[in-house]
């Protein structure tokens, strides 16, 4: 997609005067918007919660440096305290991973409510033309229970196996792997698993499970505009790629608390939730003993059961629905963390222990404080300076970039008080991100971070995405930017090194960042244009 610095300052919502002015978005603006949504809200103390507990998790979550995007605690129904970190904010989508596999597990007891299906029924059963030409006795004797429960009997996950295949169809990829253990005896979580058991939904109903869905637990759980990703062939990915708001999350696990009621009607059968949530099959791994890993508490019907009781459905780098059945809670939270134990353990050691069975006396002091951190959750800047003696110089300019793997031939920067436009072109066009100097610029871009891909490239009749960009001077040499694709998890560091009439553009993805690694793409180099 290519547009210009006019149509992209347009699409900011900027009209004819203000084109060339772009007000800076401060960072407890979107914490502070009131989301709209339909759960009660309440204080920690009228439901039982020690408001100085809850102060005390997220000032833990940031001395670990979790990068929690948002949180939001529900006690006995009601919100008691919610939070987003900007440029996060309550009316933005979130990409769940695999948290997503808990809503596909809910279609399939909905359709086992309708009587489409049972979990007994054996996966070929539904897929008679793409079975393999010799069918083992195992791959015969596996079920969608054996979906669920990730013991399809395969020896290792097959996502990868499944979505790299020449074979366009993954139903028939999936269903020509070996299956080398006896189905239901072998735990390996396999997102492919859950794939197929959305392949199903659309095989029995001729729905997406996105459609299908919709009107069984989105429209009337008040989850609205939610997306998920498809495959080849159209078919919602299953094991990941949902996106919906936190308080979305939130509502589905009260929904799952309430043992499937919702607003006094029945969204679910509470059988299935019992079903879904208890331990069918028990992990294994981890440097940490059983009591102290929420992972070796056993698994369900896609969902984690946890220690204390509770239970769970998660995705990766810490995307949580946690339900607590004994206390009545349910707390949702986004984030991008390496360490997703930690966010348990501090839920544990922080907001579980100031639960109290009636209201706790209120500290006006400490409700204050509370709140002033709730709606003023930052993520940091970019560490640096606003402008240096260069910014005059490279203003408007454009720099010619050699040749490379990226196909990028020319970068340009644009500097105004308190932002940056910089701009990117390669082989499919213009492409542009606005970067505030000392606070965040949310705009749209065609560019996007692929969760599993090394690659920053726009993608294939996708639309436009929110980004935000931050952007300072690192040193007097060095401008770098901070993007955050803030409707997923994830962002992109991009440091600009000048020399005389040259610069060096490094980009590196906070995936990078996590796993230590060095980022696989090319630095671009390039030479200033008269």
């Amino acid at each position: 997609m290519s547009y210009n610095r006019r149509e992209f300052l347009q699409q900011l919502g900027f009209g004819a005067l203000q084109l060339g002015i772009i007000s800076a978005i401060p960072a407890s603006a979107w914490a502070a918007t009131l989301h709209s949504g339909q759960l009660p809200r309440s204080s920690p103390e009228s439901q039982g919660l020690s408001a100085k507990n809850i102060l005390d998790f997220t000032k833990a979550v940031e001395v670990d440096k979790l990068n929690l995007h948002s949180l939001m605690i529900l006690r006995q129904g009601k919100v008691v305290a919610e939070g987003w970190w900007a440029p996060y904010g309550p009316d933005m989508k979130h990409t769940l991973y695999s948290l997503s596999k808990s809503f596909t597990s809910t279609a399939i007891g909905l359709a086992v409510a309708e009587k489409k299906l049972t979990v007994e029924d054996k996966v070929l059963s539904f897929f008679p033309d793409d079975k393999p030409a010799t069918v083992s006795a195992n791959l015969a004797a596996m079920r969608v229970k054996d979906l669920l429960t990730m013991s399809t009997g395969h020896d290792k996950d097959a996502t990868g196996r499944v979505r790299e295949s020449n074979e366009k169809n993954w139903v028939k990829a999936f269903l020509s792997l070996p299956v080398e253990h006896e189905p239901g005896t072998f735990f390996v979580y396999n997102s492919a698993a859950t794939y197929m058991l959305s392949a199903i939904i659309q095989k029995l109903t001729g729905q997406t499970l996105l459609q299908y869905l919709t009107p069984r637990l989105f429209e009337p759980l008040g989850i609205d505009d939610p997306d998920w990703e498809v495959d080849p062939n159209g078919i919602n990915t299953g094991g990941w790629g949902l996106r919906i708001k936190t308080e979305d999350i939130a509502k589905f696990g009260q929904l799952y608390l309430q043992k499937g009621e919702w607003n006094g009607k029945r969204i679910l059968p509470a059988a299935w939730v019992e079903e879904a949530t208890r331990s069918h099959i028990m992990s294994k791994g981890g440097s940490r003993k059983p009591e102290e890993n929420d992972w070796l508490q056993g698994y369900g019907y896609q969902f984690w059961r946890c220690r204390n009781g509770a239970y769970r459905g998660d995705g990766a780098y810490g995307q949580y629905c946690i339900v607590m059945p004994k206390e009545d809670m349910v707390i949702a939270i986004t984030s991008e963390t390496g360490d997703m134990q930690a966010i348990l353990d501090h839920v544990w050691n922080n907001i579980l222990a100031a639960v109290k069975a009636t209201g706790v006396p209120a500290d006006k002091e400490i409700q204050a404080q509370l709140q002033k951190k709730l709606t003023t959750l930052a993520l940091p800047l970019t560490s640096g300076k606003p402008t240096a003696e260069l910014t005059a110089k490279l203003n408007n300019k454009s720099f010619k970039v050699a040749d490379n793997s990226l196909k990028v031939n020319k970068v340009s920067f644009e500097f105004a008080k308190g932002w940056c436009l910089f701009r990117m072109y390669d082989d499919k066009g213009e492409h542009l991100i606005v970067n505030g100097l000392g606070n965040w610029k949310v705009g749209l871009t065609d560019l996007s971070v692929m969760p599993l891909k090394l690659v920053l490239t726009p993608v294939p009749g996708e639309k436009l995405t929110k980004v935000a960009g931050n952007g300072a001077w690192v040193d007097d040499n060095t401008f770098e930017m901070t993007w955050r694709f803030i409707e997923t998890a994830h962002y992109e560091t991009v440091t600009c090194k000048f020399e005389g009439d040259t610069v060096q553009v490094e980009f590196k993805r906070s995936l990078a960042i996590l796993a230590k690694a060095k980022d696989a793409r090319p630095v671009l180099s390039g030479k200033m244009l008269a």
